[in-house]
C-alpha cells in the first residue's frame, strides 16, 4: 500500500510538471524571439507595416501587421527620408533589418515596410494596389484629408493584407467588402416600409370612420360617441380625428406645406390656418416631450419619397407595383465603371375572389436583362407564354400583402446604356475655378421628374457665382453643396448646362451625385392583362410604375 501511494504521488507530480512546462513554453519562445531581434520575427512575416507619411517622415496613418510599438514604427518612418538617394530612380531602400518600398503621392509617400527576404515584385504590386485605394476614400492627397478618412483607409488596408501576406483581391472587391452591403438589411427595410405604409393606411381609415361617425351624430342631433378609452368626449374624439387626418394629409402631400403670404383681410384661409396652427402646436408639444416627428418641411427629397411611397388613388382589387432601382458609377473623364439595375413586380390582391389569377407580361427589353420568377410561380408557363401563375393552379395568391412575383437584373459597363449622362468640367482660373456641367438624356423614352444634381463645394469660400443655368439652383452653405434642380427632363428637354465660378481646385467638385424619380421604367417590361384561372375571364387591375435612384455618382 505504501509503494502504491508513493507511485501515485510521483505520477501526479510528473503530470503537473509537464503541464506547467507546456504553459510556460509559449512565453519562453516569445522571450527568445524578442531577444533574437527583428531578423527572427521577420522570418515569419513578409509585410510588416503600411503607412502614409509626409516627406519629413511624419506618420499620418499607419497599419502594423505584426506586433510593433508606436516608438518603433515612428522611428522606422522617421529614418526613411534620410535613407533615400535623390540621384537614383529607385522605389525602395534597405537597411540591415527591413526594406522600404515606397511611391510618391504629391506631398506624401505611400510606404510599405517589409522584410529583406520578401519578393520585391510582389511588394511593388501590393504597393500599387495600396496607392489606388487611397484616392477611393480621399478626394485630395493632403494630410488633413488622409487624417479625416484614416479609419476607412485602415479597414481597406486590412482587406489587402492579412497576417503579413497579401490577399488575392482587387479594387472592386475591396470597395464591396468595406461597404458591407447586406441583402438581409435591404429585405428588412423593405418589409418595414411596407408595414409603415399599411399602418398609415389603417390610421387614415380609422380617422375617416371617426369623422363619419361624428358627422352622422351631428346630423341626427344626437350626442357623438366618445371614441377611445376612459370616457373621452365627443368633441375630443372629433378633434382628434380631424387632427390625425390633417397630420396624415400634410405628411403625404408636403408640396402644399410652403404656403404663400397670408392676406391681411379675414378669409376662409385664416380659419384653415388656425386649424393648422393647432396641429403645429400639438406637434411642437410632442417634440418637446422627446417624440421624433417627421414634418412636411424637411425638404424636397422627403417630399419626393412621400410622393413615391404614397399609395395610388385608384387602386383596383388587383394592383401591381413595378419598381426599378439603379446604381451607377461613372468616371469624371468618361467611361462607365459599373451600372446595376434591379427591378421587381409586386402583386397585391385586395379581394379574395380574384386570388386565383394569371398575369400577362410583355417583355420588349433589348438590353439583355436577366429575369427570375418567384419559386412558387410556374417557370415553364412563364418561359413559354410570358404568363405568371402559380405552379399549383388550385392555390391562391396571398391577400392584402405585397408579393414579389417577378424580378430582373441588368449589370453592364456599356456607356450607351447610361440613362442620363453628366459631364463636369472644372478649369482653374486666376480667381479659382470655372465649372461647366452638362446633362444629356440618352434614354429618350424616359421622363425624369424632380432631378437634383448635387455638386460638392470647397468649404469656407462663400457662395458660387452663377453664370448661365437651365433650371434652378440651391446653395446649402451648411453642407457645402450646390444643388441643380430640374423639374422635368424628357425628349423635349433632353440637354442643359450650368456654369458657375468659385474658389477651389478641380478635385473639390467631385463626386457629383444625381437623384430623380420617374413613372416610366427603364427596362421595357409591362403588365398587359390579368385573367382568372377558371374561365380565362379578364380582371380589372391597376399598376404603379416607379424608377428610382439608389446611387448615381460621377467620381
Amino acid at each position: 500500500a505504501w509503494r502504491r501511494f508513493r507511485l501515485r504521488t510521483w505520477l501526479g507530480a510528473a503530470i503537473l510538471w509537464g503541464s506547467w512546462r507546456e504553459t510556460r513554453r509559449p512565453l519562453r519562445r516569445q522571450r527568445e524571439t524578442e531577444r533574437a531581434g527583428p531578423h527572427t520575427r521577420s522570418a515569419a512575416m513578409v509585410l510588416l507595416a503600411a503607412a502614409v507619411c509626409t516627406k519629413a517622415g511624419k506618420a499620418i496613418v499607419s497599419r502594423q501587421f505584426v506586433e510593433m510599438t508606436r516608438t518603433r514604427i515612428e522611428g522606422l518612418l522617421a529614418a526613411f527620408p534620410k535613407l533615400m538617394n535623390t540621384g537614383k530612380q529607385h522605389t525602395f531602400v534597405e537597411t540591415e533589418s527591413v526594406r522600404y518600398v515606397y511611391q510618391p503621392m504629391e506631398k506624401l509617400y505611400m510606404v510599405l515596410i517589409t522584410t529583406k527576404n520578401s519578393n520585391i515584385l510582389e511588394d511593388l504590386e501590393t504597393l500599387r494596389l495600396f496607392s489606388r485605394v487611397i484616392p477611393e476614400y480621399c478626394r485630395a492627397l493632403e494630410e488633413n484629408e488622409i487624417s479625416e478618412h484614416c479609419f476607412d483607409l485602415i479597414f481597406a488596408f486590412d482587406e489587402i493584407v492579412a497576417l503579413g501576406y497579401r490577399e488575392n483581391v482587387n479594387l472592386a472587391q475591396i470597395r464591396t467588402f468595406t461597404e458591407m452591403d447586406s441583402h438581409e438589411e435591404k429585405v428588412f427595410r423593405a418589409v418595414r416600409e411596407t408595414q409603415e405604409r399599411e399602418a398609415k393606411a389603417e390610421m387614415r381609415r380609422k380617422a375617416k370612420e371617426l369623422q363619419q361617425a361624428r358627422r352622422d351624430a351631428e346630423r341626427q342631433g344626437k350626442k357623438a360617441p366618445g371614441f377611445g378609452g376612459f370616457g373621452s368626449s365627443a368633441v375630443s374624439g372629433g378633434t382628434t380625428a380631424a387632427m390625425i387626418t390633417e397630420t396624415i394629409i400634410e405628411t403625404e402631400k408636403p408640396k402644399v406645406a410652403p404656403a404663400p403670404a397670408r392676406p391681411s383681410g379675414p378669409s376662409k384661409a385664416l380659419k384653415l390656418g388656425a386649424k393648422g396652427k393647432e396641429v403645429d402646436n400639438f406637434v411642437d408639444k410632442l417634440k418637446s416631450e422627446g417624440e421624433n416627428i417627421m414634418t412636411s418641411s424637411v425638404g424636397k427629397r422627403s417630399s419626393e419619397t412621400a410622393k413615391v411611397l404614397a399609395p395610388p388613388i385608384n387602386m383596383e382589387s388587383v394592383h401591381m407595383k413595378i419598381e426599378e432601382k439603379i446604381s451607377l458609377t461613372c468616371g469624371r473623364d468618361g467611361g462607365l465603371q459599373n451600372m446595376e439595375l434591379h427591378g421587381m413586380i409586386m402583386l397585391r390582391i385586395l379581394d379574395e375572389k380574384f386570388a386565383r389569377i394569371r398575369i400577362h407580361v410583355e417583355n420588349e427589353d433589348k438590353k439583355g436583362v436577366q429575369l427570375q420568377t418567384h419559386p412558387n410561380v410556374d417557370k415553364k408557363l412563364f418561359t413559354a407564354e410570358s404568363l405568371i401563375g402559380l405552379k399549383n393552379p388550385e392555390k391562391s395568391f396571398p391577400i392584402n400583402s405585397d408579393v414579389g412575383v417577378l424580378k430582373w437584373r441588368l449589370q453592364t459597363t456599356e456607356e450607351s446604356f447610361i440613362p442620363l449622362t453628366i459631364n463636369c468640367w472644372p478649369s482653374e482660373s486666376g480667381n479659382g475655378c470655372d465649372v461647366n456641367i452638362e446633362y444629356e438624356l440618352q434614354e429618350e423614352s424616359l421622363e425624369l421628374n424632380d432631378v437634383v444634381i448635387t455638386i460638392p463645394l470647397p468649404s469656407s469660400v462663400g457662395a458660387p457665382v452663377i453664370g448661365e443655368i437651365d433650371g434652378e439652383y440651391r446653395h446649402d452653405s451648411r453642407r457645402n453643396l450646390l444643388e441643380w434642380c430640374l423639374p422635368v427632363i424628357d425628349a423635349k428637354n433632353k440637354s442643359g448646362s450650368l456654369e458657375f465660378s468659385i474658389a477651389g481646385q478641380p478635385n473639390d467638385f467631385f463626386p457629383v451625385q444625381v437623384s430623380f424619380i420617374s413613372k416610366k421604367n427603364y427596362c421595357n417590361i409591362q403588365v398587359t392583362k390579368v385573367t382568372q384561372v377558371d374561365g380565362n375571364s379578364p380582371v380589372r387591375f391597376s399598376t404603379e410604375t416607379t424608377f428610382l435612384v439608389d446611387k448615381y455618382e460621377i467620381l
